[in-house]
């Protein structure tokens, strides 16, 4: 079961300095941002911030094959099951379907994550949503892209800030992430 989820309705500096009181689980976000990129969206899961086990953060723009993208990181300890809800995969843990997709695989997309190469390899999902899982600071760390298409996105040079380290106050907000807007 996953612990409670709060997605704020809206998003700004505000909200993103709530969610880092995450401090043991990361909170990623693209930075520096893609071009017209922006974030839209975080939230946690668990009683408070500060004993969060999972963190989630939205950001949209436009897709690499044209259109509009959205992609909802999702960081998490072991067993809590919230990335598998945002994926669309049964279970708690991505174990199972990641080890189908690693074995003798090379990795799918390759970011930076926290100053480290991280790889990220897809994972069969629904068919709205590309799903790409790797492993970040010790956690689950997934990609959700949507539409599918909008996975393209990760070819592109990414690098994952931990928001919980520091909030850059150039960061630039959208409206809130539908994805996440069901969810809360």
């Amino acid at each position: 079961m996953v612990p409670p989820l709060h997605i704020p309705s809206r998003i700004g500096p505000d909200e993103v300095d709530t969610a880092r009181a995450a401090r043991r689980v990361p909170l990623w976000c693209p930075w520096p941002q893609l071009p017209d990129w922006m974030l839209t969206g975080v939230g946690w899961a668990g009683e408070t911030p500060a004993e969060a086990v999972a963190t989630v953060s939205a950001c949209s723009g436009p897709a690499p094959l044209g259109g509009p993208a959205d992609v909802v990181l999702v960081a998490e300890e072991p067993g809590v099951g919230l990335g598998c809800w945002f994926a669309g995969i049964g279970g708690t843990d991505p174990g199972p379907v990641l080890a189908a997709a690693v074995s003798g695989q090379v990795p799918h997309a390759k970011i930076i994550a926290a100053g480290h190469p991280t790889p990220l390899w897809s994972v069969p999902s629904v068919d709205d949503r590309s799903v790409y899982v790797g492993e970040a600071k010790g956690l689950w760390l997934y990609a959700v892209a949507h539409p599918a298409s909008a996975g393209y996105v990760l070819a592109e040079h990414i690098v994952l800030h931990d928001l919980t380290e520091s909030r850059p106050p150039e960061l630039v907000y959208g409206a809130l992430s539908p994805y996440l807007a069901a969810a809360g």
